[in-house]
């Protein structure tokens, strides 16, 4: 007799479904399991002996054969321990087969019989939800796969002991309740910054529009101080934002304690990061930094530190939103709608262009520097913005500047509008300017005669790309939308051109 058990296999983060099938028949004595299983699901029968002797079952003295079905699938990670060992119960009769037939199942087992966090929960119960079944995975993972819907029958036990009292009705286990972590309330704040009002407005407009900020500067002048604060005035996520975000962080088993979180993700990876790090790879392609920053902000400090293969590799993610893995023996695509902010230095030694410095090796060191940042790359930047020294009197003698709070409504009431813009355009998952269909942008961001001609002189002035032209486009938008403005006047156009000019006068010298 064959025990059937349903569970998955993940592809990014979609989850495949996948048939264990259990048979004990006679035959030498042991536990053989096939269906193209790696190290760590060959492992298993090892820790699932233990796990059910542990439990007080112990095997017959038989052969037992597992199969990983489909067969030609790769079958990777410890969460199949739990698939594996419930199937062994049923077949020896410690829980009813039937049972069984309406749960997908996943979990890992200790030597102990408890059941331990495996990742993947949440696209695991996403996936039962739509098959019509429920879903049997460990207790700390419970809350997350509580997100799944009301409706979906979660057991989350904290031993196979337990799993089996359920089932045998000397038990019961209640369904988990979704949770959410409690925000943070100690972010950086805003009114730490003295002085640098343009960058300080640079920052509001690329938050307020979900748009790609360069800063640049010499050391010490506040460029990653601005961009720690800029969680602080970034709105929560919305509902169906949350769980795309949630999926990408269970996939990479980063969920802790299965709480969910509302706060916009924000990563901000070391320049020595590879290009599988920043992209996703390895053996079994997990996400990189930049789909985990999904919804959220991939922070790049030291800009031209990084390799020019691994900041080339972000191109084709800021273009389109997702990050394709392409490897010999499968493809995978994770989500990856982000928005880049990076700073960096003007020069390698840095202080290029401040009054009293001198370089030793002259207009040499910057363009040499700068020119480690591809021009295709810094044409997807739609605000790039110098931020100056902070001179000593400007700490003493200035007051403290407005609070992210005051910021953060604002920010929060223009991406309303471009929410309710969008929605009655008929684009519902569009909510920021910065992803604003190409077709749509120019009738989105209608302008007057006297903002179109200086668009049209400047974009043939600075040569803008058509993908520069469209980026002014967007931020006016964005401008106008920060003032509750309907048209785009002249004055945004000129503001989003001075953030596009600095970006193209760097292109040249470079």
């Amino acid at each position: 007799m064959v025990t059937r058990v349903r569970t998955v296999a993940f592809q990014g983060i979609e989850a495949q479904p996948v048939d264990v099938q259990v048979m004990i028949s006679p035959g030498k004595m042991g536990i053989h399991i096939v269906g193209l299983p790696d190290k760590a699901v060959a492992e298993s029968r090892e820790r699932v002996q233990a796990a059910l002797h542990a439990s007080g079952l112990s095997l017959p003295p038989k052969k037992v054969t597992i199969n990983l079905a489909p067969a030609d699938l790769p079958k990777e990670g410890s969460h199949y321990d739990l698939p594996i060992a419930v199937g062994l119960m049923a077949g020896l009769g410690a829980i009813p087969a039937d049972a069984l037939q309406s749960y997908v199942v996943l979990g890992e087992l200790s030597l102990d019989g408890t059941i331990t966090h495996v990742a993947g929960v949440l696209p695991a119960a996403i996936s039962a939800n739509r098959q019509d079944r429920g879903l049997i995975c460990p207790a700390p993972c419970g809350p997350e796969a509580a997100w799944a819907g009301e409706e979906i029958d979660i057991l989350a036990p904290r031993s196979l002991i337990s799993l089996a009292n359920h089932f045998r009705g000397h038990q019961v286990l209640s369904r988990p309740e979704p949770s959410l972590q409690a925000n943070a309330t100690d972010l950086p704040d805003l009114a730490d910054i003295r002085g640098q009002e343009s960058a300080r407005r640079a920052l509001e407009v690329a938050a307020a529009g979900g748009h790609n900020l360069l800063m640049v500067g010499p050391p010490g002048s506040g460029k990653s101080m601005l961009a720690q604060r800029l969680p602080s005035i970034l709105p929560p996520l919305l509902p169906r934002e949350l769980l795309d975000v949630s999926m990408i962080a269970s996939v990479a088993g980063e969920l802790l304690g299965g709480k969910l979180t509302d706060r916009r993700p924000f990563r901000a990876p070391h320049h020595s990061a590879s290009m599988a790090a920043m992209v996703g790879g390895g053996i079994r392609a997990r996400p990189g930094e930049v789909s985990l920053a999904h919804r959220g902000v991939l922070f790049l400090d030291e800009f031209p530190e990084f390799t020019p293969q691994v900041l080339d590799s972000l191109r084709q993610p800021l273009e389109t939103g997702e990050c394709m893995i392409a490897r010999a023996n499968h493809r995978i695509s994770y989500p990856a709608q982000i928005q880049l902010v990076a700073a960096m230095n003007p020069c390698r030694c840095g202080m290029a262009g401040e009054p009293g410095h001198r370089c030793a090796r002259g207009p040499r060191c910057q363009q040499d520097y700068q020119a480690r940042v591809s021009g295709p790359l810094l044409d997807r930047i739609d605000l790039r913005i110098d931020v100056p020294a902070v001179s000593a009197a400007d700490l003493i003698h200035r007051p403290r500047s407005e609070s992210s709070a005051c910021v953060a409504a604002r920010v929060a009431r223009a991406r309303d509008i471009q929410k309710q813009r969008y929605e009655v355009l008929g684009f519902p998952a569009v909510t920021m300017n910065a992803h604003c269909p190409v077709a749509l942008i120019e009738d989105v961001a209608r302008s007057d005669n006297t903002a179109l001609l200086l668009l049209r002189q400047a974009a043939e002035q600075m040569r803008f790309s058509a993908r520069g032209y469209h980026r002014v486009l967007k931020v006016a938008r964005t401008l106008a939308d920060l003032e509750g403005i309907e048209a785009v006047g002249r004055i945004h156009v000129a503001e989003a051109i001075s953030y596009r000019m600095a970006q193209d006068t760097a292109n040249q010298a470079a």
